[in-house]
């Protein structure tokens, strides 16, 4: 099956809910972060960024990729966080971090999330599979210990990660 075929056995609102998740997690941290973050957005994603987070007053940036998945589908009713990240949109470097987040649909909420800089994604995730894809699989049980428990987050914790990342990154001089 092409990506063209599986996009269309997508149902029609997962676009939509995959950018409000986007969104959510935009508004998000600047709220937690009482306006000290801005985010931007693009308007055409096919180089996988979807949001450029900076700190008021510093000039570094960090992409970010984000794989949302919603509390109504079934992996993640059964504790379970899957998402494949294509490898024509990768490419690994110091400023980009893959963020995968389960939202809370009824709540309208960030339920966990992963903060996963790229380069160690990368590393991490292996060789893509025969379709070109490289998958994150983890768990969303409490007291999990898999591969990815390093860059597990709370929705309270994720803007002061943002937050770290970016000073990491200006004091790397970006």
């Amino acid at each position: 099956m092409s990506d063209d075929e599986a996009y269309l056995d997508k149902s029609p609102s997962a676009a939509r809910m995959g950018v409000a998740a986007e969104y959510l997690v935009a508004a998000s941290c600047i709220l937690a972060t009482e306006g000290e973050l801005n985010v931007s957005t693009s308007l055409v994603d096919d180089e996988g960024v979807d949001l450029v987070f900076h700190r008021r007053g510093s000039s570094a940036t960090l992409a970010v990729q984000v794989k949302a998945r919603m509390s109504t589908g079934v992996g993640v009713r059964e504790g379970r966080f899957l998402a494949n990240v294509r490898s024509p949109t990768f490419t690994a470097r110091s400023d980009l971090d893959m963020l995968f987040v389960a939202v809370d649909v009824k709540r309208g909420a960030i339920m966990t999330a992963w903060l996963v800089p790229s380069r160690a994604f990368g590393e991490m995730a292996g060789e893509p599979n025969s379709r070109g894809r490289l998958r994150f699989s983890a768990s969303l049980k409490p007291g999990s210990r898999d591969r990815w428990t390093p860059y597990r987050l709370t929705s309270a914790e994720l803007s002061r990660r943002v937050l770290d990342r970016l000073a990491e990154l200006e004091k790397a001089g970006w």
